[in-house]
């Protein structure tokens, strides 16, 4: 199956699906940090949707989507920067829904809770716990042509099928992982990257279950 992994440079999800066998490859303008820049177009996704994919992952850009920057959006407060804000929010929403359209049978579209889910409902909630990795992170999927993602937090005697852990050390928005003071010492680009980082267990469900 050729798979394309929209706006992704740390390549997790591009891998997973390679490790099981699939033509995968990610996409994104900066340059990749997974190691395989063979499997990489450092490129806008627009210049290679067209290219017969079977399934498209996408993580659009939240900065601009997100809740949790909206005080930003105060234009009594901030004046033109808010104006200017809100702008970009649009222009986010744009570039999310042309994703979505895009002529592709299978998409899945991630983000946090923000703006878009306003625009267009999402399919599922998930969280990297449910997958086995113990950490809190809610992340909306928008699915077309797809399955929600398995999981469960419940073992039964004919049927083993547990995929929660423990939620594990966390503050009120997500994990000391990705929010804890140590972020603090990182650039803000560096803090991106590592906060839209998709979880190594999300990662494999997905090309277990949609691969």
């Amino acid at each position: 199956m050729r798979v394309l992994i929209a706006c992704e440079e740390s390549q997790t999800v591009c891998k997973a699906f390679r490790a099981k066998g699939h033509e995968a490859f990610s996409c994104d303008i900066q340059t990749c940090s997974g190691g395989h820049p063979e499997w990489h177009f450092q490129q806008d996704v627009f210049e290679v949707i067209d290219m017969g994919w079977d399934l498209m992952i996408g993580h659009p850009p939240c900065t601009y989507l997100t809740y949790a920057g909206i005080r930003w959006f105060n234009e009594s407060r901030y004046g033109q920067k808010a104006i200017e804000r809100h702008k970009l929010k649009d222009e986010a929403i744009d570039f999310f829904l042309k994703m979505y359209n895009a002529p592709i049978g299978k998409i899945c579209l991630e983000n946090p809770r923000g703006f878009i889910q306003k625009v267009i409902k999402p399919t599922q909630l998930i969280h990297p716990y449910y997958f086995g990795d113990e950490c809190t992170k809610a992340t909306l999927l928008w699915l077309k042509g797809l399955p929600p993602l398995y999981h469960s937090a419940h073992v039964t005697l004919f049927d083993d099928k547990k995929t929660h852990v423990y939620k594990g050390a966390m503050c009120s928005n997500g994990s000391q992982l990705l929010m804890g003071i140590h972020t603090l010492n990182i650039s803000k680009e560096e803090r991106a990257k590592l906060r839209s980082k998709t979880f190594q267990g999300i990662a494999n469900a997905m090309a277990e279950q949609w691969g």
